[in-house]
């Protein structure tokens, strides 16, 4: 039986790794829909017919960017034999990533949709959700190396996790203004420097209250 309808003619996995870079050296508003085709090589017509929308794209792009370029994060916390040594080649391996030749720099779930108008919220919350996925890993890695043995009973895995969450995220940034991998390797060292201090029982970074959640001025 002959299937109705004419057979799409562009690679659409191609397509879609091309608008990921397109927003990941752009970011999510400043790319225009000019942009994304001529990147793509194709009309507007066919990329709505493919994906649906500007935003649709750009959300199988983000998913993309998680199972290539994100893999990496994921790979040295379950891989590492100890939690610190995962959480090192975490940070050491995005710091090369970021400055590696040929790619934008920086991350594009921590680049892409910082900021974000209105209407475009649901852009911007679904990087932050990704964000806060990507702590909720490394909490995890902390965790297991306290059931291991190799981080003491009692540490802050909360505190711990947002700490070197922040570090990671903060290198992204330091990439993107041209700051170079040697120096970003350095931050990474230095962070790591602190890691039996913030690991002992009761010295991890404190956390302030919030205003207006219970807290007082």
């Amino acid at each position: 039986m002959a299937t109705r309808g004419r057979p799409r003619a562009f690679d659409r996995d191609a397509a879609l790794e091309r608008a990921m870079h397109v927003f990941w050296e752009r970011g999510y508003e400043a790319t225009t829909m000019a942009d994304l085709t001529a990147a793509m090589g194709i009309r507007p017509p066919s990329l709505y017919a493919a994906f649906g929308s500007k935003e649709g794209l750009f959300r199988e792009a983000v998913a993309l960017y998680g199972r290539t370029e994100g893999a990496r994060t994921r790979r040295a916390l379950s891989e590492a034999p100890t939690a610190r040594e995962g959480v090192r080649q975490a940070l050491r391996g995005n710091a090369c990533a970021y400055t590696a030749a040929g790619k934008p720099a920086g991350c594009m779930v921590v680049l892409a949709a910082t900021n974000c108008t209105p209407e475009n919220d649901g852009v911007r919350a679904l990087l932050a959700e990704d964000r806060r996925v990507m702590e909720g890993r490394i909490r995890e890695r902390m965790d297991r190396g306290v059931a291991e043995g190799d981080l003491p009973d009692g540490a802050d895995t909360r505190a711990l996790a947002a700490f070197y969450a922040t570090v990671l995220f903060g290198l992204s940034v330091q990439a993107r203004d041209g700051v170079p991998r040697q120096d970003l390797l350095g931050v990474v060292e230095a962070a790591m420097a602190g890691w039996d201090t913030l690991t002992a029982t009761g010295t991890a970074p404190a956390t302030e209250p919030v205003p207006g959640r219970g807290s007082t001025p």
